[in-house]
């Protein structure tokens, strides 16, 4: 049980920050990238968005889908699309793509002609008319709650942390999002409101692992104060990897398993957020990180939250009251210094805190001596 539990050792020495500047390069080609794929052939859009026709239905037999695609284009509805879904061959999933002029009236009236060419006894599963004027107000108001909710994410992080904690979470965020996207434009899957809810549990998502880390980082620049930053990044990511890498393992298990049995319909949002928790794991690490070296981190204000919180408290604040430890120079960087041993009464200690007691309590035993000299002498006589 123990060796599951250890999947990731918590004492790693992965040197994070040695890497910084290829890792910030492939982040910055992968931005690029999808910013290219998104501008050249765009998302591809589900109804929610484009506008059209969608027809979900169980035929009494399995289709001859070839002759139900020729039927479907002798109406002169448009492009239409004809895809098997599900484990069942007798599902499939009819959609028609209409132009930007069509009226409400004119998509009844397709919608109504496509019911007339199926087989008698069809199920129909799912019905959906969505006018291009709907399609585009959907786009705006996805764009909207995207771009607030990674502003009030940015802005918690400035008020819980620094400002330099904010921009890192808040490239981090935007890094997220568009690579994602980037991936639905590249692999041509549909983008419809399931991805946009996607896209807003991955933001609240990856700000969680980003929080977690800034949060050792916060803790270790109040401990060791003289620690170079850099050293103390990886010291910071290498104790918290554990929990980011297993976090997001167990995450991607249930992932996983909605995006094979979830079905047609959870199929985009299941895949924006497989995408998306990978992405994010990699952003946390080497993107929301690695930016604060190229900040300069207020080490004195951080301090300073610990001041205001001990007179606040008498002096109780977490953190004041244990001095940083010393700092020494290893093979690994800047460690701290190991702790002196506790007094154990051996006079004999060679060094440290122990042996400058040990001779204080020889220069009492001295002082309680008896004197020597006349006074012993006369004290005899």
């Amino acid at each position: 049980m123990p060796a599951l539990i250890n999947l990731i050792p918590v004492d790693t020495k992965i040197d994070f920050m040695k890497r910084r500047v290829p890792a910030l390069i492939l982040s910055v080609v992968l931005v690029l990238g999808a910013i290219t794929s998104l501008a050249v052939q765009h998302l591809n859009f589900g109804i929610d968005f484009s506008g059209g026709i969608l027809v979900e239905a169980r035929m009494p037999e399995e289709p001859d889908m070839a002759d139900l695609r020729a039927r479907l284009n002798t109406l002169g509805l448009g492009a239409v699309s004809l895809t098997h879904i599900g484990d069942d061959a007798r599902d499939v999933m009819i959609r028609v793509q209409q132009p930007d002029d069509t009226t409400e009236e004119q998509e009844n009236a397709a919608l109504e002609a496509i019911q007339g060419v199926l087989d008698a006894g069809v199920d129909y599963r799912r019905v959906e008319l969505v006018g291009p004027k709907v399609g585009g107000e959907l786009i705006e108001a996805g764009i909207w709650a995207v771009s607030l909710s990674i502003l009030a994410i940015v802005l918690y992080i400035w008020f819980r942390f620094e400002w330099q904690f904010a921009i890192g979470a808040m490239v981090a965020l935007i890094h997220d999002v568009v690579v994602t996207l980037g991936v639905f434009s590249v692999l041509r899957l549909e983008f419809d409101l399931t991805t946009v809810a996607a896209l807003l549990t991955l933001a609240g998502y990856s700000i969680n692992d980003t929080v977690v880390v800034y949060d050792r980082v916060r803790e270790k620049l109040r401990k060791y104060k003289r620690m170079p930053l850099v050293d103390l990044l990886n010291l910071a990511l290498n104790r918290t990897l554990s929990r980011t890498i297993l976090t997001s393992i167990t995450t991607l298990v249930a992932v996983v398993a909605l995006l094979a049995f979830g079905g047609e319909v959870l199929r985009n949002f299941s895949a924006a957020l497989a995408f998306g928790i990978i992405i994010g794991t990699y952003s946390t690490i080497y993107v929301a990180v690695p930016i604060l070296v190229y900040f300069d981190l207020r080490r004195e204000a951080i301090a300073g939250e610990d001041s205001e919180k001990e007179e606040a408290t008498g002096g109780a604040a977490s953190g004041s009251d244990t001095p940083a430890a010393p700092m020494i120079e290893g093979a690994d960087g800047f460690v701290p210094s190991p702790e002196p041993e506790a007094d154990d009464g051996d006079d004999s200690a060679p060094s440290g805190g122990t042996g400058a007691r040990s001779a204080t309590t020889r220069a009492g035993n001295a002082g309680k001596r008896k004197p020597k000299g006349r006074g012993s002498r006369g004290a005899r006589r």
